[in-house]
Order: C-alpha cells, then structure tokens, then sequence
C-alpha cells in the first residue's frame, strides 16, 4: 500500500493504534480471567486497566470512522466539528491509556503487570503518533479557513 495522503497517512496511523489496542485488550483480558479465580487485589487492578483499553478501542473506532466522513464535508463549520471529534476521541484514547499505566504499581510488579504495562504503552505510543500525524493534516484546513 502506498500512501496517498496526509488524510491517508492519518487513517494508517489510526488504524495501527486500533490494532495495537485491540492486541492489548486481548492480552489483558485473558490475563483477568487468569487472575478472576487466583487474585482478587490483582484482578481488580488489572480489572479497571481492561476497562480503560477498552474505551481506547472505542474511541479510535470513532475516530476511524469520522475521519472517513472527511471527504463528505466542505471546509467550513462542520469540517472543524469532525475534526474536533477525532482530536478528542484520539486524545481520550490516549488518555485512556496512560490511566491504565498510571494504576499498575511501579515497584515489585509482577510480570504479568510489566508485560502489560509494556503493551498499553505500546498503545500510548502509537496513539500520540497517531494524534501528531492527524493534527498535520487536520492545520491544512485551519490554515484555509484563516482570513
């Protein structure tokens, strides 16, 4: 696949952050199963980490299919309202992620906690790609609109 366009490039980057937050959701849900039965503690935390990757598959489902809807709106009002939606799911994703970071313990964690720290910041990290490359796009239509 060559890409096209910085609309094009934006969509790729979205829908590698979806990917990666789908692989993780994965990973995470089957680690909470594991912990259901074994560890309550644990489980809870890693409990509340799948509910965050899960608003992070949501919100960049979103904004895949907004950014699709680009090429049905003209410049103007409207446009800057698609736009926003894409920036505050992406951004909420991001969000998203880094909450479920921020609740796994830094000290005397578990394997299984390192390995799902390293994936949902996997996450992070192609997301805030992701949101770099859709801002680029998105300043050639503020730059149009400006007087």
């Amino acid at each position: 696949m060559t890409i096209q366009s910085p609309q094009q490039l934006a969509q790729v980057a979205l829908s590698v952050s979806l990917y990666r937050a789908q692989y993780a959701r994965a990973y995470v849900l089957k680690v909470a199963r594991e912990l259901k039965e074994l560890k309550a503690r644990e489980y809870q935390v890693v409990h509340d980490c799948l509910n965050q990757i899960n608003d992070s598959v949501a919100q960049l489902s979103e904004s895949i299919k907004e950014l699709r809807r680009f090429g049905q709106a003209t410049v103007g009002d409207d446009l800057f309202w698609h736009i926003s939606n894409v920036e505050s799911w992406v951004s909420t994703a991001l969000t998203d992620a880094y909450t479920c970071v921020d609740e796994l313990p830094g000290k005397n964690m578990s394997k299984l906690k390192a390995t799902i720290k390293g994936k949902v910041l996997n996450v992070a990290e192609v997301t805030s790609n992701a949101l770099a490359l859709f801002h680029r796009f998105a300043q050639r239509y503020r730059a149009a609109k400006k007087p």
